[in-house]
């Protein structure tokens, strides 16, 4: 007979009567009570993914517009020590060679001031309404092969190889789309499409008509004045062909680390910087996404509070009001550990099917979306984050927690006697 008990009483057997127990409950349940407690536990997984994936999509959106526009999947730049990359000619030409090698773009840069209103009589100690800013020089017809940066022209048209006399303007260069007036930062006033402008590089001056306006959220672009690569190497005092930065886009597949080892195998590391995407982003970046997925999760925590409280409510008072039941289930010989697990159970599979819907939500439908349709930041086009492996992470957090809020109110009124419970005191 005491075998018999250890056998009744058993992990096993009290897990399979409070899994039949859980069953019944929750198929006799109100359907809206049960929606109601499943929709909570499927917006408490949607805050906990979404709210931090959009945090962190909003730099993750800055660094794809980055690589994509800008530097490529392996950026080749000057030493620290030097301005130029050496023999940028042989380099270009060791790149086209890369394995899987796409495109590439060769540019040309140069500090400037750029100047609005030189013509303009100033007042004794007056200054030219002018700005600080990088004189960018490039092939056009190669650059929009790579970056298609013609697309960002709001307003005028983009270069052509025969633009000697015409520039592109960065937005944030402008007061129009940059009103800031702060000591060590200028913009340019009354500056649009036909308007001249001055650039100083060194000692070398020259007017240039204003063709087209970029506003790319790039700030390669749109910190710079965009120019013919023979220009900037004119104004530079550069009479050879040896350029700032060399981006590389590879096909998709390629691997950017074979592609450098490739590279500095072929003796690029002799002439200039040879660099990964990842690794040519600066740190600041990478903190900043490790913040805000810090601020992302402080956030999705409240909610999870909120929904571990809800679950804990829900299972007391459905303890509460079938005491009696309890009770009479005790009495016939039902462990308390099965009745136990059943208020688990129950837990368990109210989180489980909001994950679940949560889950489809995120990957069919709100990530896609989110990849179409990037939210307009003023510095990016934001993005969801949302990794296959972290999602199931933050479910199994959710599913964890709900089991605990499930166990904890269930304890407290099973621990009641079992007399008192049949007779409703």
């Amino acid at each position: 007979m005491a075998d018999r008990n250890r056998i009744e009483n058993s992990f096993s057997q009290n897990v399979k009567v409070g899994w039949y127990l859980a069953k019944r409950d929750i198929k006799r349940a109100n359907i809206w009570t049960t929606g109601l407690i499943v929709l909570v536990m499927t917006f408490t997984f949607l805050n906990l993914v979404v709210v931090s994936g959009i945090l962190i999509g909003l730099i993750q959106g800055s660094e794809d517009a980055q690589k994509k526009y800008a530097i490529g999947d392996i950026v080749i730049s000057s030493f620290l020590d030097r301005s130029y990359i050496e023999q940028t000619p042989k380099v270009a030409a060791i790149a086209a060679t890369i394995p899987g090698y796409k495109d590439e773009t060769v540019r040309y840069t140069g500090s400037a001031r750029v100047e609005s209103n030189y013509r303009k009589t100033l007042e004794p100690g007056q200054l030219a309404d002018g700005a600080g800013g990088i004189f960018m020089g490039i092939d056009p017809v190669q650059e929009e092969k790579f970056s298609g940066v013609s697309k960002f022209i709001i307003r005028g048209s983009y270069l052509t190889p025969q633009d000697q006399d015409s520039v592109l303007i960065g937005k944030n260069l402008l007061y129009e789309f940059t009103p800031i007036e702060a000591p060590g930062f200028q913009t340019l006033k009354n500056v649009s499409v036909g308007s001249r402008i001055r650039l100083t590089v060194g000692k070398n001056q020259k007017e240039y008509y204003v063709k087209g306006i970029v506003s790319s959220k790039v700030d390669e672009f749109d910190t710079s004045v965009i120019g013919l690569a023979s220009e900037v190497r004119k104004m530079t005092g550069r009479t050879d062909l040896n350029a700032s930065t060399i981006a590389i886009q590879l096909l998709p597949g390629t691997d950017p680390v074979a592609a450098k080892q490739f590279l500095l195998d072929s003796g690029v590391g002799e002439y200039a910087r040879v660099q990964t995407a990842s690794e040519a982003f600066p740190k600041f970046l990478q903190d900043i996404k490790d913040t805000f997925g810090i601020l992302g999760n402080a956030i999705s925590g409240i909610g999870l509070i909120v929904a571990s409280i809800t679950i804990f409510i829900v299972i007391f008072v459905n303890a509460i009001t079938r005491r009696r039941f309890i009770g009479i289930l005790k009495g016939i010989g039902i462990n308390r550990r099965a009745i136990l697990y059943s208020y688990m159970f129950q837990a368990f599979m109210y989180a489980l099917i909001g994950v679940a819907i949560g889950m489809v939500l995120v990957f069919a439908l709100i990530k896609p979306y989110f990849a179409a349709n990037p939210i307009n930041f003023p510095f990016s086009d934001g993005i969801l984050v949302a990794t296959v492996s972290g999602t199931f992470l933050r479910a199994g957090i959710l599913l964890i927690t709900t089991i605990i809020a499930g166990y904890i109110p269930a304890r407290i009124v099973i621990r009641q006697n079992t007399l008192s419970a049949i007779l409703g005191r």
